[in-house]
């Protein structure tokens, strides 16, 4: 097994959200060596783009994606991610990843829903474009599909890109897609350019939680190394991004111990 390099080691900063601020995470970052980090808009607001671009170049970090923008059925979601995108662009993250949101109040048709997340995101698309901002749409665990995101698959999200043109593509998060018995043959359909992002985490036995239970690299069930190694074979050179939801285990631990955990168990991924 080759290890993963650790100079591709990225924070989501999802991953100690409930112990440190946007401003904390960065200075966690640089002080355990962590060249790259992507912010949640809600810790982004608390500090405002331009005081955290600033800190965030001051410590010689780069961002590897700003979450989130979509959530297509929300009545302001055209202002929200308008202001994501200017975010992102303040940022100069490497992607604005999209959770496209589910099933619109009172609907059960998710046909029509994923029509509304294309049309939706081609609204907003030549606006991303202009401001150098790539759109990456994240397939959530079908399990979300309800309530949170109607794309559940990479193909699902492919064939989206396919029909939407440049300046989009996906973000592969290991939580959502490990499942998906088409997952090495999408992997390489996306390939070096329509993959943006790569998000990591592993998958517990029993999930006492089916979004805020996720397990530490190494602790769960997914083939990380396997994966990494598709996703490498496809093209992509990019960062691999921890991102843990963890209300029982990992929000409840010292920050400064997750980090080191993270960047002991990411070099075996």
């Amino acid at each position: 097994m080759t290890l993963a390099d650790p100079a591709r080691l990225s924070l989501n900063t999802a991953t100690v959200k409930a112990q440190w601020s946007l401003a904390q995470s960065i200075e966690g970052c640089a002080r355990h060596g962590i060249r790259d980090i992507a912010p949640w808009r809600d810790k982004l607001a608390e500090l405002g783009p331009k005081k955290a671009a600033s800190l965030i170049r001051s410590h010689d970090l780069s961002v590897t994606g700003l979450c989130r923008g979509g959530f297509f059925t929300a009545k302001d979601w055209l202002d929200d991610n308008r202001r994501a995108i200017e975010e992102a662009h303040a940022l100069e993250a490497d992607c604005l990843v999209l959770v496209v949101g589910g099933l619109p109040e009172g609907s059960k048709d998710l046909g029509r829903a994923r029509e509304r997340v294309q049309e939706c995101i081609s609204k907003i698309l030549p606006e991303a474009r202009a401001a150098g901002v790539p759109l990456a749409i994240e397939p959530l665990h079908p399990m979300q599909a309800a309530d949170r995101a109607c794309i559940n698959t990479l193909e699902q999200a492919l064939d989206m890109c396919d029909a939407l043109g440049d300046g989009i593509g996906v973000a592969v998060d290991i939580y959502h897609v490990w499942w998906d018995p088409k997952l090495e043959q999408q992997i390489k359909r996306a390939g070096k350019k329509r993959t943006l992002a790569y998000h990591i985490c592993d998958w517990l036995v029993p999930t006492r939680d089916l979004a805020y239970d996720r397990g530490m690299m190494g602790d769960g069930i997914i083939e990380l190394a396997k994966i990494r190694s598709w996703i490498e074979s496809a093209g992509y050179s990019g960062f691999h991004e921890v991102e843990i939801f963890s209300e029982r285990d990992w929000w409840q631990r010292d920050p400064d111990e997750v980090l080191r955990i993270c960047k002991e168990r990411h070099r075996l991924t």
